[in-house]
């Protein structure tokens, strides 16, 4: 029987998140995301992590404990991130609460955006940044590009939506 590229649980891109205290982070993560362990895998030492994998709705993320010596380091050791995750979620009122009262640093409460969701932006206990949003409408190319002019007019104005 020929095997798939990809494990059936997988999407072709899954994130892979370094953390310090892996094990810290997914009961974290099952806290404010709702997150459910599938795998956590001992490092050499007996104590870290090296490979863990957990499922948030339909997706896989991947993650493993920081590890200076493999070139593996968390945003914290880093002092910051570049990447955000994005997470798609039935209320993002109630998600973004949710993760808030978890220990999440709230960057921007939920909004209504002109592309047509209401979105918001956490940062982890853990140095990752997130954002959730909740599509409500599909907006044609021509008036997105409408109410993208109208936000950052506001914007500049002293409008909402600052982070």
């Amino acid at each position: 029987m020929a095997v798939s590229f990809k494990p059936p649980q997988s999407h072709t891109i899954t994130p892979y998140l370094i953390v310090r205290d892996c094990r810290k982070a997914m009961e974290f993560y099952a806290k404010a995301f709702s997150a459910e362990s599938v795998v956590a895998m001992p490092g050499p030492d007996g104590n870290s992590i090296m490979h863990a994998e957990i499922k948030i709705g339909d997706s896989m993320l991947m993650l493993t404990d920081e590890n200076p010596a493999w070139g593996c380091r968390s945003p914290l050791a880093l002092g910051g991130t570049a990447v955000s995750l994005h997470a798609y979620v039935e209320n993002v009122d109630k998600s973004y609460e949710r993760a808030v009262a978890a220990g999440c640093t709230g960057l921007m409460p939920p909004a209504d955006m002109f592309w047509g969701d209401r979105f918001a932006k956490l940062r982890d206990p853990f140095g990752h940044e997130w954002s959730l949003a909740t599509h409500q409408e599909d907006v044609t190319p021509a008036e997105m590009q409408k109410r993208q002019q109208e936000f950052f007019a506001s914007m500049q104005s002293g409008g909402a939506c600052k982070s």
